[in-house]
């Protein structure tokens, strides 16, 4: 028989029963779609990640204190995270080298700026931040994310781009003015329709002036970066969080080309005025755009497999769901293969049958499973907005036909297997 006549006995056998073949293509389906959604899941999470770490600036540099050095409390966070004061420089016991942990200052922050020491930094812009402060106008209140205080320098630094207004200036700075600059989410939340431009808002008991507002970053799975306020560093100290250490201080550097010699400068400077020398432990930390956004490639591809390896396990079931099925068919079929071989059907031709049936069942499920997969992938899925991976598509259905050549075989060898007298003699 020639492989035509072999696909259309499979086909002819596999219409026999349509609910049950539809059933057995079904579990193929599901670990197909699977495979590509997850996948991509697991992509677009990664893009939104590295997407919100660019949007910090690719010649940026974030300058934390360290818990290694024996600092208490006090967090740590990038530009505009973290928390707003620390605590004291006593610690627990540690082994190796230690050294008298210093709060980051804005004399920190100044020193950075230096022309002759730090040629290769543009800007330092010492940040504190106040986590879910509430905000009222008018009756209407909104608990914003991060309140941060710091100089007019952070915007080009943190790439915070103001849309409608202005930012602050270096006068608000020094002259302690209540103004403020606020994120879409807040002015959506707080201000509906209305313009909050030169509207006052209530933040801890004291009104600060809305001089502009940030154009749209967009969310980052469930953090919204839009929820976001920002004001000159006094005014947030003296009204949210005191003045203490710095949360974190935001250097720009001249250009990406030179952030690893802006890095090196920041840290002899800072380990010049903290003290630190030798073998002595840094009680600060420096993280580049171009760090974290190679840590948070690593990890993704982590996750992105692991994703796509849990969702295979469907395809494996739906292998053995085939399996199942055919041997069924075998059984059922017994005394028609016994009669085709009694007129003379070789081996070869009950052989390839029977895994064709196998094989057309799982490109079928294959391909609905990939046009689901696909369609899926449009839409955002828990907060995220999934990106397709094409080499998940083309292996999700090269393993479902695989799948189907595999778990088909094993049926289709006991039906060319049966002797036809035995065939011919199945009730």
């Amino acid at each position: 028989m020639n492989p035509w006549e072999i696909l259309r006995f499979a086909v002819r056998g596999l219409t026999s029963n349509k609910l049950r073949s539809a059933l057995t293509m079904l579990g193929i389906l599901i670990g197909v779609a699977a495979v590509i959604v997850l996948v991509a899941v697991g992509n677009g999470s990664s893009q939104q990640i590295k997407d919100s770490i660019s949007r910090l600036g690719a010649n940026s540099l974030t300058v934390t204190p360290s818990t290694s050095a024996g600092r208490r409390g006090g967090g740590m966070g990038g530009p505009g995270g973290g928390s707003g004061g620390f605590g004291g420089a006593a610690g627990g016991q540690s082994n190796g080298p230690r050294t008298q942990a210093h709060d980051l200052t804005v004399d920190d922050a100044q020193a950075l700026v230096d022309p002759v020491n730090a040629p290769a930094v543009k800007s330092a812009s010492p940040v504190v931040t106040s986590s879910s402060v509430t905000t009222t106008y008018t009756g209407t209140s909104h608990a914003i994310s991060q309140f941060v205080g710091t100089y007019p320098a952070y915007f080009a630094a943190a790439d915070k781009v103001v849309d409608r207004g202005t930012g602050f200036t270096n006068d608000d700075v020094t002259g302690d003015r209540k103004v403020v600059v606020i994120g879409t989410t807040v002015a959506e939340d707080l201000f509906g329709t209305v313009d909050p431009l030169n509207k006052q808002i209530n933040v801890g008991g004291a009104l600060f002036t809305v001089v502009g507002v940030l154009q749209e970053s967009g969310s980052s799975g469930m953090q919204d970066a839009d929820d976001v306020a920002i004001a000159p560093l006094p005014a947030v100290q003296s009204n949210l969080t005191g003045f203490g250490g710095l949360s974190d201080i935001v250097v720009e550097a001249q250009s990406a080309k030179i952030t690893d010699e802006a890095q090196s400068e920041v840290t002899d400077i800072l380990d010049q005025r903290h003290g630190i020398s030798g073998s002595d432990t840094a009680d600060f930390q420096i993280q580049s755009q171009a760090s974290l956004q190679s840590a948070v490639s690593d990890s993704s591809k982590t996750f992105t497999v692991l994703l796509g390896a849990v969702a295979a396990i469907s395809l494996l079931v739906g292998g053995i769901g085939i399996t199942n099925i055919m041997l069924v068919t075998v059984t059922e079929r017994t005394r028609e293969i016994g009669v085709r071989k009694a007129i003379g059907a070789p081996r070869g031709a009950i052989l390839g049958q029977f895994v064709a049936e196998a094989t057309v069942l799982s490109l079928l499920g294959g391909l609905s499973g990939v046009a689901i997969g696909v369609v899926a992938s449009l839409f955002p899925i828990a907060g995220v907005r999934p990106v397709l991976v094409p080499s998940s598509i083309v292996l999700a259905l090269a393993v479902s036909v695989a799948i189907g050549l595999f778990f088909g075989g094993y049926p289709a060898g006991r039906a060319a297997k049966l002797r036809p007298i035995e065939a011919l003699r199945h009730q």
